[in-house]
């Protein structure tokens, strides 16, 4: 275990599992910090002063530095440990790939089920976004990320069709996200892949049977 490094995480986020997933098939332990969002624990003075974004997770160095952000959290640790196996790629042209296939399931997949959580349940009223700012809820938003989800899903189908991972033949954060996603749209908006989608489904059961995928 890294005493080096505190993560500030949630069971209860997303991104949180995004990190935890990345971390396990690393093998890499931290020492780790839980924030309680239901009790609005990243509103408190002591979380503010940590991450003033006021979102988890949130990477802490040695030396006080706050990291934030996904992405950017994969690419400290990616790069603090290079012994281990590597989730970014290891050429330039396998990095760009897992680059693009990550940030069109975090844009096209990710963020239209957390657009379609965030103005749909009643908890988050004023939080329609995640953030130091508030925002008020737009319901009618709810339908047409309902309509992004679904693509999401038929898009994916189409791309696993032809590569045994998402951004071609090895795991990456571009699966990871993608695994997130789709349990996020089942848990949080009650979508789940749908049947004509074999291939998605496939991939699915292949990932959802790693170990990391219980973090």
């Amino acid at each position: 275990m890294s005493t080096d490094l505190t993560l500030y995480e949630s069971k209860a986020s997303p991104n949180a599992r995004r990190v935890r997933i990345f971390l396990a098939e690393k093998g890499i332990e931290l020492s780790t910090r839980l924030v309680d969002l239901g009790a609005k624990e990243q509103f408190s003075d002591a979380y503010v002063a940590i991450n003033p974004r006021r979102q988890v997770p949130a990477l802490v160095l040695e030396d006080g530095t706050t990291i934030g952000e996904v992405p950017a959290i994969w690419r400290y640790i990616e790069e603090a440990y290079p012994q281990t196996p590597a989730l970014l790629g290891t050429t330039p042209q396998q990095k760009a790939l897992v680059a693009m296939w990550e940030r069109r399931a975090e844009l096209d997949g990710f963020a239209a089920v957390m657009e379609g959580v965030r103005n749909a349940v009643a908890g988050l009223k004023g939080r329609a976004l995640s953030g130091p700012h508030a925002y008020e809820q737009i319901p009618d938003i709810v339908e047409r990320s309902k309509l992004r989800v679904a693509n999401f899903f038929a898009d994916f189908n189409d791309r696993l069709k032809q590569v045994p991972f998402v951004a071609g033949d090895a795991f990456s954060v571009a699966d990871i996200t993608t695994l997130v996603t789709i349990d996020f749209a089942g848990g949080g908006m009650k979508m789940t892949i749908p049947a004509d989608c074999d291939a998605l489904q496939r991939w699915y059961e292949k990932v959802s049977a790693r170990p990391s995928s219980k973090a």
